[in-house]
């Protein structure tokens, strides 16, 4: 199978990954008038996703590590499709909860083992650059969800969103069974299984975890933000679901997309002149983001308030290419499905496993506003991570191109 049929299939998979993540969040206002529930249990409908999809990936990446990768790619999407699609039939707060948990297993199988699965098949020159196409699926996928959900809502009702937006990764996933082969991660006859000793190691990897809790503070803010986005613009903009969803969803998807390809292009070409590149983009979109989402927050004019959020999305989406081509680098070939699987948990863990429902709690409390606000400062420690991991990296002679290189053939 060639690279371009093998990026579209898993691009397409990454695509509905998010779609069907995302979707919920531009229904919240009628699924809280249909079963009468509260702000933090509708934050808890997106924390349990990401709580089973962070627990789980440790599982899946220990099988990935061991057997044909494709196997593992397809069994996900079906999964998840299925629970996305029997979402729609919840009758109550506790079903809708246990499929929304369901979908999190199929979705943290997938995640797991796709970016450094598709990474392994480029040159190493190219793998920031392929993995910014690959991420476009994330704004692009959300905002379709957040686009699908809002209108289908609207007019079938949000019951009706899930149903259809779960039956085209059924019949991905019954391609990527079909067509996708992992002849990189070769048979068991033909390598040697990663030893415990290997796995232990990633956790003394400083530069590689620090990194990591880098990138849950962002996390953190990514998620828990989108999660209310759409209900923001409801409350305080008086926008119904549709219109939020349609609003939030073109922000997503071009601020997003501009963002995810511009932080890969741009780290890529400043790595030529320095190798703290992609440490520089990360942490300055960070810091830039917080006075323009903080406008954003503050403001009560509508169209400053859309200008600001927008150049929020780009810079928050920005680092997500090069923090994907770090952890590839960082980690040993070997191990790399559990190394991806690690990163996955702390992110999560720390991150939009717990946000949405905090900032929902939050919000019960002092007011949406005020919780945005406070979730923003979180951006801070995380400069202050990736300034560990550039001392840690440093100090231990990993800082000289090796963004470029694999830490182990």
């Amino acid at each position: 199978m060639n690279t371009r049929k093998l990026f579209t299939i898993l691009f397409l998979l990454n695509l509905f990954n998010y779609i069907d993540r995302q979707v919920l969040f531009s229904v919240f206002p009628l699924i809280q008038n249909d079963l009468h529930i509260s702000d933090f249990q509708l934050g808890a409908l997106a924390s349990v996703f990401m709580l089973v999809y962070m627990c789980y990936a440790p599982v899946v990446g220990f099988f990935a590590d061991r057997h044909p990768r494709q196997y593992w790619i397809a069994a996900s999407a079906l999964l998840w499709s299925a629970a996305t699609f029997f979402s729609g039939l919840a009758k109550n707060y506790a079903s809708l909860f246990s499929a929304r948990a369901l979908v999190g297993v199929g979705e943290g199988g997938f995640t797991t083992i796709a970016q450094p699965f598709l990474a392994e098949q480029y040159p190493k020159d190219k793998r920031a650059t392929i993995l910014a196409y690959f991420g476009l699926a994330m704004p692009a996928g959300a905002a379709l969800g957040y686009l699908f959900g809002g209108v289908i809502g609207a007019n079938w009702g949000w019951r009706m969103a899930f149903f259809l937006v779960g039956i085209p990764g059924i019949l991905l996933g019954l391609g990527a069974l079909l067509f996708i082969k992992d002849r990189e991660h070769r048979s068991l006859e033909n390598r040697k299984k990663p030893s415990w000793k290997q796995y232990t190691a990633l956790f003394q990897n400083e530069p590689f975890i620090f990194l990591c809790l880098a990138h849950a503070m962002q996390t953190f803010v990514l998620g828990g933000v989108s999660a209310w986005m759409p209900t923001y613009f409801n409350r305080f903009f008086d926008m119904d679901p549709a219109q939020a969803g349609l609003v939030f969803g073109a922000m997503v998807i071009v601020g997003g997309a501009l963002g995810t390809f511009l932080g890969g292009k741009i780290a890529d070409r400043l790595l030529k002149k320095t190798d703290y590149a992609y440490f520089v983009v990360i942490a300055a979109c960070f810091i830039l983001m917080i006075p323009f989402a903080a406008a954003a927050v503050l403001s009560h004019r509508l169209p400053f308030s859309l200008i600001t959020f927008s150049i929020s999305i780009v810079l928050i989406f920005a680092p997500l290419a090069p923090i994907s081509a770090s952890l590839v680098a960082l980690s040993s070939r070997k191990i790399r499905s559990m190394a991806f699987a690690v990163n996955i948990f702390l992110i999560h863990a720390l991150g939009d496993a717990i946000s949405p429902a905090i900032i929902g709690r939050a919000s019960d409390l002092f007011g949406l506003k005020m919780a945005f606000l406070c979730t923003l400062a979180l951006l801070l420690p995380a400069c202050l991570f990736l300034y560990s991991s550039v001392k840690t990296a440093r100090a231990e002679g990993r800082l000289i191109r090796y963004y470029a290189q694999d830490m182990a053939e």
